[in-house]
């Protein structure tokens, strides 16, 4: 390992950590003078009632940040760019579903069915990109082995889809804390990040390492209580940027373990809805996704936030066993 290997997405962190903490009070000041504010739902946790109004759409910050450090340090490489390139795209369907919910002063912006449509046309770009490149092809890694699994094309794209349309919305369902999603893509970016060198991929440590860093520098904003607010435009890219690294890598299966506590936000809230809709309208948790049922339970948002980090973080170590 060359000492270059090790600076780059170091210094890519910090470009991307750095970008963000320097842009970011002119930004919100910005989003404040356009009243971006966020329009908080009236069915959620009545404590949240009082963040109406904070800036939204912060996640521009984020996706900007990665984007300089990236194209300053591996604009040479074709799976880095194409990840940024995915990571923005998705920011982009975020961006406008954070627009209409601006400018019509609501909570709902694209129709459910304009946002997965762009999504799942997106995903389906990754897959074509992925069966295009005779590094990855149809295969996927086994986490805990050195077995290598060679999938059917109809299984491999029906599965890339469904990581990019899974992650995406499972980091936008876990963005409901001030601080959560920030903090929890920051630790599972930054063991993609050693992921993507130990499983053979050393070129898009650059990229994780400076979504790490990107996320880290909005935290710092971020943190309860919150000053700005990424919206689906940091939401969605942020997922995408995971869902991305694990195609390219050939590691979905190790984002499972990774981003294990998105996994069990998503599955919150299906549980929450198919349980509702078996037993007509009684549920399981007070709120979905789960985190909101913990604040219905008393526990204050900054003990939720930091409780959830350390899941995230132990997910993230067991996927790094994974993949050694």
């Amino acid at each position: 390992m060359g000492k270059t290997e090790i600076y780059l997405p170091i210094i890519g962190a910090f470009i991307a950590f750095a970008v963000v903490i320097v842009i970011g009070p002119s930004t919100i000041n910005y989003l404040h003078k356009l009243k971006f504010g966020q329009n908080v739902r009236s069915d959620g946790p009545k404590r949240h009632l009082q963040k109406t109004g904070t800036p939204t759409m912060g996640g521009i910050m984020m996706v900007l940040a990665t984007a300089i450090a990236v194209l300053l340090l591996k604009r040479d490489h074709t799976h880095v760019l194409f990840a940024l390139f995915i990571t923005a795209a998705y920011g982009a369907i975020g961006f406008l579903d954070d627009l209409l919910k601006t400018l019509t002063r609501s909570s709902l912006g694209l129709k459910a069915r304009q946002k997965l449509f762009g999504q799942f046309f997106i995903a389906i770009l990754v897959a074509l990109y992925a069966l295009s490149r005779p590094d990855i092809g149809t295969t996927v890694l086994i986490p805990f082995t050195e077995a290598v699994l060679e999938l059917p094309t109809a299984v491999y794209v029906a599965l890339v889809v469904g990581v990019m349309l899974g992650t995406t919305n499972a980091v936008n369902l876990t963005d409901g804390l001030d601080g959560l999603a920030s903090g929890s893509v920051a630790i599972s970016a930054a063991a993609y990040a050693v992921v993507s060198f130990v499983l053979g991929s050393p070129e898009l440590t650059v990229f994780a390492a400076a979504v790490s860093g990107a996320c880290l520098g909005f935290a710092w904003f971020n943190a309860h209580p919150a000053a700005v607010f990424m919206g689906d435009t940091g939401s969605l890219s942020l997922g995408a940027a995971l869902g991305v690294l694990a195609v390219l890598t050939r590691s979905p299966l190790h984002l499972a373990i990774i981003g294990g506590l998105f996994v069990i936000e998503a599955l919150s809230d299906i549980i929450q809805v198919v349980y509702f809709r078996l037993t007509n309208g009684k549920r399981i948790f007070k709120m979905a996704p789960i985190h909101h049922h913990f604040e219905l339970l008393g526990w204050e948002e900054p003990k939720i936030v930091t409780r959830f980090w350390l899941v995230s973080l132990f997910f993230a170590v067991v996927g790094l066993l994974a993949a050694l």
